[in-house]
C-alpha cells in the first residue's frame, strides 16, 4: 500500500528513500542516490521529491555540493 494523495512514482521514490534509511537530517541522501535506488530517471525523481516535499513527507536541505533529502513523515 502506498502513500495516499501522491503519484505512484512519488510513492516509489518515497519507498526507495525509506529503504535506504533517509529518515532524519543526519541520515539524508542526495538525488543521485535516490535516483539509483528508485531506478527512475533523475528528472522524474526530482519532480517526485518536489511533490513529496509539497505534501510534507520529505524535507530538502541545501548543502555545499548537492541538496540532501530526508523523510519527515514515516508511513
Amino acid at each position: 500500500m502506498g502513500i495516499e494523495g501522491v503519484s505512484d512514482r512519488a510513492d516509489k521514490v518515497y519507498q526507495a528513500m525509506k529503504g535506504m534509511g533517509f529518515l532524519s537530517e543526519e541520515k539524508m541522501g542526495d538525488a543521485e542516490r535516490i535516483t539509483q535506488a528508485s531506478k527512475l530517471p533523475k528528472g522524474q525523481v526530482l519532480a517526485c521529491l518536489q511533490e513529496l516535499e509539497g505534501k510534507g513527507y520529505v524535507k530538502r536541505r541545501a548543502r555545499d555540493k548537492a541538496a540532501g533529502y530526508f523523510i519527515t513523515k514515516v508511513v
